[in-house]
């Protein structure tokens, strides 16, 4: 049994919720969000609640039945809080900076990067050397935090690279004489 699927997922206010054809739609203030779900799982609606539950006792509607649950409550707090992801960009003449919808970083390489920044994302640069990358969708604001920070991983002897401002650099000692 799944103990994140058998907790229901509480609605706040000023969140409507549609499910029709295996789709639930989520509209809140600060946009809307929508996804399909497998057959192999019920979701219902009661009064400020959705309740998630397995169709039957295959391992398929079990394997699925706590992810649907944890992805339509990120869909909930998405559309009423939102997300957040910070970057730090740390190194000598390592730096970002965000115009005209291109996220530009500076990180050591002979060449200036530019990424594309989705149209459903709000990216600013704080400090050259923050990133604060925000959202609906969590899947996409933490795709594209990895992506960034794919570019130029931290390193261990130094701590050179990007890295999440939570994220803790385990440092490493250096050659000896």
């Amino acid at each position: 049994m799944s103990r994140v699927g058998k907790q229901p997922v509480n609605l706040p206010e000023g969140v409507d919720v549609n499910i029709a054809n295996n789709t639930i739609l989520i509209k809140g203030k600060r946009g809307e969000l929508k996804s399909s779900y497998p057959e192999s799982v019920k979701v219902i609606k009661e009064e400020s609640k959705i309740i998630v539950s397995p169709v039957n006792d295959s391992k398929s509607s079990k394997g699925s039945w706590g992810l649907i649950r944890t992805i339509i409550n990120n869909m909930i707090v998405g559309v009423e809080e939102g997300f957040t992801k910070s970057l730090i960009v740390n190194g000598v003449g390592y730096r970002a900076s965000v115009s005209d919808g291109i996220l530009t970083l500076q990180l050591g390489y002979s060449h200036d990067i530019k990424l594309a920044i989705p149209k459903d994302l709000e990216v600013k640069c704080t400090k050259p050397t923050e990133i604060d990358i925000s959202g609906i969708d969590k899947q996409k604001v933490g795709q594209f935090a990895s992506e960034i920070r794919s570019l130029r991983k931290p390193e261990p002897y130094k701590g050179k690279g990007v890295r999440y401002s939570d994220e803790v650099i385990r440092r490493k000692e250096g050659k000896k004489k």
